[in-house]
């Protein structure tokens, strides 16, 4: 909503005004001035300067910006604020610029009377399915403000599972692209110094050196390549993970493999378990629950499981038998569901997994980087100690040989 800057004075004392204010046009800000008696000498647009960047595609607003909002808004909600003028103060004091514009248009939506849930489901980047069916259910429950303290939960718990988890890629990945960054220099500036060295010796170079030597030649050859794939390989693995079949595999596989297969399957139940008894105790349909928390599985093995089990739903199955055959939720977890729809606190059992479940991840993620942590270490020694030695070789051969 654009801000216009305004001049006026006071009908009653001739007291000149200067201010600013958010309104759809500058006729809406005429009309609002005068209702407060005064006289408009002057309305004009506030000039606009450069908004911070925002890369194409996503929200510009991270996950603490959303809890920090939603606590705020819970307590002025619970204090007797109308959601209008609670939208009005949250959004006044918003320092990140696109957050700022998103709750200054829900704020203009809910007082052209749409109901706070239809308004935030106009920003799916910022606001996910999950969060705007909750919202809707505490409306129309007349429960907002405890709705919105449970999302703050659930948005946390989530966002504390996804640091877990990218922490612990985070070394990997970082020691893989260090090691071919630093082989790919070796090849292209350091050996080709000890190959002049090799030449004047003369004689001939020992199998590994002789490797080594061709490789930096050809490294030399097709450095520009060599940089162009470094880029393109990564760019074609995310483009081609957006395709559904390919990413459908990918994560099939993912869950059978060693160490980040348990990782990635504990984390889809501890999500899954939270996200359903979140919604479940909101009053959130059980069977509207789970298309919602399908969605926020990143894993497809795991969304379309969790699909199945809502098709079978709808015919009168349970919750826990078409889980049971889908192969991805382990017995416990399916047992305890079980446990949970029988009893009728279906709700309080999911809890309780996800919680168990968030520290079984932290012992898998444990598991992975005990797993990961020689292999890297062998790697290393491979790239970095193989061209090492590679390199020296000769020095030692010609050693030996003025020795004898």
């Amino acid at each position: 909503m654009p801000t216009y800057l305004y001049k006026a004075k006071l009908v009653a004392t001739g007291v000149t005004r200067r201010g600013e204010m958010d309104a759809p046009t500058a006729d809406a800000v005429g009309q609002r001035l005068q209702a407060n008696g005064l006289e408009v000498i002057s309305i004009k647009p506030k000039p606009e300067g450069i908004p911070p960047f925002k890369i194409p595609g996503t929200s510009g607003v991270s996950s603490r910006e959303l809890v920090i909002f939603s606590r705020q808004l819970s307590t002025m909600i619970d204090a007797g604020l109308p959601i209008v003028q609670a939208l009005d103060l949250l959004s006044s004091q918003e320092p990140n610029y696109h957050f700022k514009k998103v709750q200054l248009a829900v704020k203009a939506d809910v007082e052209t009377g749409m109901t706070f849930g239809d308004a935030l489901r106009k920003h799916p980047l910022v606001f996910s399915p999950l969060y705007c069916s909750l919202v809707t259910a505490g409306e129309i429950g007349g429960v907002l403000d405890t709705i919105l303290t449970r999302l703050c939960t659930q948005l946390e718990k989530a966002d504390a599972l996804k640091r877990k988890i990218k922490g612990a890629l985070t070394y990997p990945l970082g020691t893989l692209v260090v090691s071919i960054a630093i082989a790919i220099f070796m090849l292209w500036k350091v050996i080709p110094t000890f190959q002049d060295m090799f030449s004047a010796m003369g004689g001939e170079l020992p199998g590994l050196t002789q490797f080594l030597v061709d490789a930096s030649n050809w490294v030399s050859s097709n450095i520009v390549y060599i940089l162009l794939t470094c880029v393109a390989v990564p760019t074609l693995i995310i483009l081609a993970l957006k395709q559904r079949p390919i990413k459908k595999a990918v994560d099939t596989v993912a869950l059978q493999m060693p160490g980040i297969g348990n990782v990635i399957r504990k984390s889809a139940v501890s999500t899954f378990t939270r996200t359903l008894g979140t919604m479940i105790s909101s009053g959130v349909p059980l069977m509207d629950a789970l298309g919602i928390v399908s969605d926020s599985i990143s894993n497809i093995a795991v969304s379309e499981a969790i699909l199945f089990a809502k098709a079978r739903l709808s015919e009168g199955s349970t919750l826990a038998d078409p889980l049971s055959v889908t192969g991805v939720f382990p017995n416990m977890v399916v047992q305890m569901i079980r446990v949970g729809e029988e009893t009728g606190a279906l709700d309080t059992m999911l809890g309780k997994i996800a919680d168990f479940y968030d520290e079984e991840v932290d012992s898998a993620i444990a598991g992975m980087m005990a797993l990961l942590e020689p292999l890297i270490m062998c790697f290393l020694a491979v790239i970095v100690g193989g061209m090492l030695i590679g390199m020296y070789l000769p020095i030692f051969s010609m050693s030996s040989t003025v020795k004898g």
